[in-house]
């Protein structure tokens, strides 16, 4: 079986964006503000957006299951109060618990959570248990709710500290993912992304994190962002602070996806990154949706660049499956209950 960890909403029907244009324009404009249910969306225009698109393209890769979120630009958790992010996430949440419902055998449901800048992540909880409840096996964390401007605390910080003890009393592991940058310096998919993957990873080597929580687990996607690619600058610079070995300190709790969308990045990860701390996914038309031109085949077709990697049988076997199981426990219980 071969579990894509990173699978985002990107072809949500158009109710849901109309009715995200109606809720930001009524910031302004109280009169302009849609019905806080949410929009009347479908099973059948569910199923004709994923039909044509996510469940085509992973029929044509091979993929059997994907773990599916909300829209990561979507969450946009800068946008408006804690009141508006509340309502946004409560609607995508329950669209993705939907998709998962309708095609229980290849959708398993992610999450986003609440989030808003300044406000304490512990109003995240109730939302957290709410998804968990309904069959969420993880959920998507965003270290940056400002939108690029990182008036956060470091992960590290006990600010974090009611996500993590209640992501660890659920068993659920966290994906540390940003939103759409509202920093013109920075290009949300091309340049916040990957500074954000790399600046959690730092954030996790200076601090002690996992001694207070050691069965977290969080997954930093992207490949790590730069990490791989100065895996000898974070050991010396872990050298320098009087930490251990990052891969002793870190990487049983921390794991790198395998959204790298060329051959020499995806060797370079798995030449660097223990397999053990590897997952297969892919953020399908996500980010990078062309096809490139030197190898005719989409560049978000990782699972060729992993099959093409000289891997051995049983680090291939971990990598597209048992340690997606291994870290997503709730996503092993319910492919184990389905007899897969």
């Amino acid at each position: 079986m071969i579990i894509d960890v990173h699978g985002h909403y990107t072809t949500a029907p158009a109710p849901l964006g109309r009715w995200r244009d109606a809720q930001v324009a009524g910031l302004a404009d109280p009169a302009r503000r849609p019905d806080p249910a949410g929009p009347v969306i479908s099973d059948d225009e569910i199923r004709e957006s994923l039909e044509t698109q996510q469940l085509r393209q992973m029929d044509e890769r091979g993929i059997d299951v994907t773990v599916f979120s909300p829209r990561a630009s979507f969450m946009a958790h800068h946008v408006g109060d804690y009141e508006t992010s509340s309502t946004w996430a409560r609607i995508c949440n329950d669209l993705c618990h939907r998709v998962a419902e309708l095609y229980p055998r290849r959708f398993a449901f992610g999450a986003m959570l609440p989030q808003s800048p300044g406000v304490d992540p512990a109003t995240v909880v109730s939302e957290l248990e709410r998804v968990v409840d309904l069959g969420a096996v993880a959920v998507n964390i965003n270290p940056d709710p400002s939108g690029g401007h990182w008036t956060s605390p470091p992960l590290t910080d006990r600010h974090w500290y009611p996500v993590w003890e209640k992501l660890v009393e659920l068993d659920v592991p966290a994906m540390v993912h940003v939103s759409t940058s509202c920093n013109p310096a920075f290009h949300t998919t091309g340049a916040h992304y990957l500074n954000a993957d790399t600046t959690a990873f730092m954030q996790l080597l200076q601090g002690d994190l996992f001694t207070d929580f050691p069965e977290l687990r969080l997954v930093i996607p992207h490949g790590g962002g730069a990490v791989p690619y100065h895996w000898g600058r974070f050991r010396g610079l872990a050298q320098a602070l009087g930490k251990p070995e990052p891969e002793e300190a870190l990487l049983g709790n921390v794991f790198f996806d395998t959204c790298v969308y060329h051959q020499p990045g995806i060797d370079l990860l798995l030449d660097v990154i223990p397999h053990s701390s590897v997952l297969f996914a892919s953020e399908m038309i996500g980010a990078v949706r062309g096809v490139d031109p030197r190898t005719g085949h989409h560049f978000d077709d990782t699972r060729r660049y992993v099959e093409n990697a000289g891997l051995s049988a049983e680090s291939l076997a971990a990598i597209e499956e048992g340690n997606a199981r291994r870290v997503y426990p709730r996503l092993d219980i319910r492919l184990t209950t389905q007899g897969r």
